[in-house]
């Protein structure tokens, strides 16, 4: 048996080890070199540094892709059937329990709280997928045994899984993303969000949100209902308790973490614990003790009264509204980034709540058409550096580009890290 990975990476290289431990001739193939290669190579894995080499074109029992390469991609495009690194992970963990959870925003939120709920009941729970591990590399390591996954997968990732069936699937909520990859066609992504569905068993239903309830509304599998605005659903809120059904699953009021979003982030992943059989008890004192994930409305520090959140995580507008939304007023925002092709329009209606904005990168001049009193710098730091000197005790500084990072740094977690660092100096 012979494979081709295409893209190295972390889920790469991860799924290139499964495949050779699993007796596959294995071929990886990527820009650009990488510090794990003589450690790849040894394991008698034939590494090739030109992904567009079309020498590699040939019969391969699987191809697999990295997630971040386009199905467009010279080399991708010769292939009829290509998978992903998760597809090709279940294949040889038929044990494990998948509770996968989706959507454009709050995905990393949602599901490392229900991981931290999982390991309570069991140390060997798992959280991989675009969180955590590669799932490849959890099954390369650990092998196929009995545990609970809580797994955050992605737009990208759910492209090549013909077979991956998730024992409970959530989607959080649909708005428009990764229009660049999508040709601006966002009903091609949300199409992705629901390509699992006719192999999911039971499926967490958000029917606050309109996308979701009009790309679902023929499904007929087993579906768990959640509405925050009526109690007509399984999963609903009375007074200040989320409840399903009749049981009683948390009170609203000991989340830490800010927003009516984080609501619904922490309603699905209690209700996917209470489904793995984690007691309640449990799950309220996760929910109690939950602050947050690192990049999301992040609380990093206060110096002289000025508070600095850090949201680099914020990579599309929806996600810097959600931000917004979290402060009722004096927020100077920094925002901008790599161009997604995505409009910034739905940002608008919370300029009363901004007292100033800087923007930077490729996006800068299109956020400032919408908020004209933007100042344009070059850099994330520079705009730091302006909104501290402007800023007064009671004052938010918050870093919410509304924007993927590629342009100036290599991902969110550097971009978010860089600020952190520098608002730490302050200190």
């Amino acid at each position: 048996m012979n494979a081709l990975v295409i893209g190295g990476a972390r889920s790469g290289l991860a799924v290139a080890k499964l495949l050779n431990a699993k007796g596959y001739d294995v071929t990886l193939t990527t820009n650009q070199d990488f510090p794990q290669r003589d450690a790849i190579e040894r394991l008698g894995i034939h590494v090739s540094l030109n992904d567009r080499d079309l020498n590699l074109v040939k019969p391969y029992d699987v191809v697999v892709k990295n997630p971040g390469i386009s199905n467009n991609h010279p080399l991708v495009c010769k292939f009829e059937s290509v998978v992903n690194e998760i597809e090709v992970a279940t294949w040889f963990a038929p044990h494990y329990t998948y509770y996968a959870v989706s959507g454009t925003n709050g995905k990393t939120t949602t599901v490392s709280l229900l991981h931290e709920m999982l390991v309570s009941k069991n140390a060997n729970a798992l959280l991989a997928g675009n969180v955590g591990y590669a799932l490849s590399e959890a099954v390369f390591k650990d092998g196929d045994a009995a545990r609970d996954v809580a797994l955050e997968i992605s737009a990208f990732q759910m492209e090549g899984t013909p077979s991956f069936a998730p024992d409970v699937y959530g989607i959080l909520n649909l708005s428009p993303d990764h229009l660049d990859r999508y040709d601006g066609n966002a009903e091609a992504y949300y199409a992705e969000k629901v390509r699992i569905l006719p192999n999911v068993k039971c499926f967490v239903k958000n029917m606050d949100d309109a996308n979701i309830v009009r790309l679902t509304q023929n499904y007929q599998g087993e579906t768990i209902t959640l509405s925050l605005k009526n109690q007509n659903t399984d999963i609903y809120r009375d007074g200040t308790h989320i409840m399903y059904r009749d049981v009683r699953l948390f009170d609203q009021t000991s989340l830490k973490i800010v927003g009516e979003h984080n609501i619904y982030n922490a309603a699905i992943a209690a209700y996917m614990a209470y489904r793995a059989h984690v007691p309640v008890e449990t799950i309220q004192n996760v929910i109690a003790s939950f602050t947050g994930v690192e990049h999301r409305i992040e609380y990093v520090a206060t110096v002289n009264g000025v508070r600095y959140y850090n949201d680099s995580k914020a990579t599309n507008p929806e996600s810097t509204e959600v931000a917004l939304k979290a402060f009722d007023k004096n927020i100077i925002l920094l925002a901008g980034g790599f161009d997604k092709r995505i409009s910034f329009e739905g940002l608008r209606p919370y300029a009363n709540r901004i007292k100033a904005i800087y923007v930077f990168g490729e996006s800068a001049e299109q956020i400032k058409s919408v908020f004209p009193n933007a100042v344009v710098v070059k850099t994330m730091l520079d705009g730091t550096k302006n909104a501290i000197n402007i800023a007064v005790s009671g004052d938010v500084v918050l870093l919410s580009p509304a924007c993927a990072s590629y342009d100036q740094f290599d991902n969110y977690e550097q971009r978010g890290t860089i600020f952190k660092e520098y608002i730490k100096t302050l200190e």
